[in-house]
């Protein structure tokens, strides 16, 4: 932790993660939310701006005098903005889902100047089932078949989800040669060995539920993880940045942060 607060850019402040990341850091003796980069008039009717937050639209304006950046908005921002918190050698936080090939290389490109840490999910329960479905894939073999469900809100656009897909890398990483199958809609043919199933539910106003199931002959191994308020992943990005300052340049995830904690105690 530092001695003064870090001074914070918010990209998406007026958007639903980027207001809890705001409204949590005003009560964080850690932060302080000077800008809020948007796009262009992004505040819906009847929505007041973050109260003390200067928002504007220019990205000069915005990484000025600032410590860190948040980022929470669409992954088409992200091949943008990397390179400008490189230029001002700002650390770089981003919690954008469904990165593409390009948002990835601006990532590793950025991360030789500055630390940049990418996550899909900031909730550090998260990072731990993450973790365990790696040792389980690992311990468990190929005796046992992977499948994983999540289910959220119904105005999440992205499915399967960003989270969902992190802890399909981690069985991968544990357990070689898997093929990921969305979904068994159309399909007619047996499961195969390999498969690794994901599949997506959509309804209501969840906040996430992600369940990796381990099926074997005769049990089962569950590893689940269920959000009850969405504000976990805000106060996971906040600890993320604060652990982040300091950090030399490259490119870091919650495992890191993850590890820290375990250190620490």
């Amino acid at each position: 932790m530092t001695e003064q607060a870090i001074h914070l850019c918010v990209a998406g402040a007026c958007g639903r993660m980027g207001r809890r990341v705001c409204g949590l850091a005003a009560q964080d003796p850690r932060f302080t939310v000077v800008t809020g980069l948007e796009r262009g008039e992004r505040e819906r009717p009847g929505d007041p701006p973050p109260v003390g937050i200067e928002l504007t639209t220019d990205p000069g304006v915005a990484l000025r005098d600032i410590d860190l950046v948040i980022d929470f908005t669409a992954p088409a921002v992200c091949a943008a903005l990397a390179p400008l918190c490189a230029e001002h050698r700002v650390p770089y936080l981003v919690g954008s889902t469904a990165l593409r090939t390009a948002d990835e290389k601006a990532l590793d490109s950025a991360a030789r100047s500055i630390p940049i840490l990418a996550a899909a999910n900031f909730s550090i329960g998260v990072a731990l089932a993450i973790a365990l479905v790696e040792s389980a894939a690992k311990t468990l073999g190929p005796e046992f078949d992977i499948e994983i469900l999540e289910l959220h809100h119904n105005k999440k656009r992205d499915a399967p989800s960003g989270t969902a897909l992190a802890l399909a890398g981690a069985a991968k990483r544990g357990r070689g040669s898997l093929e990921t199958v969305l979904g068994r809609g159309s399909s007619t043919a047996a499961r195969r060995n390999n498969e690794l199933g994901v599949a997506a539910l959509r309804g209501g106003d969840m906040a996430g539920e992600h369940t990796v199931y381990f099926l074997g002959a005769g049990e089962r191994v569950e590893i689940s993880h269920r959000a009850t308020t969405p504000e976990i992943f805000a106060r996971g990005a906040l600890n993320a940045a604060a652990w982040l300052i300091g950090q030399a340049p490259g490119r870091y995830d919650m495992r890191d942060v993850l590890a820290a904690l375990r250190d620490r105690s």
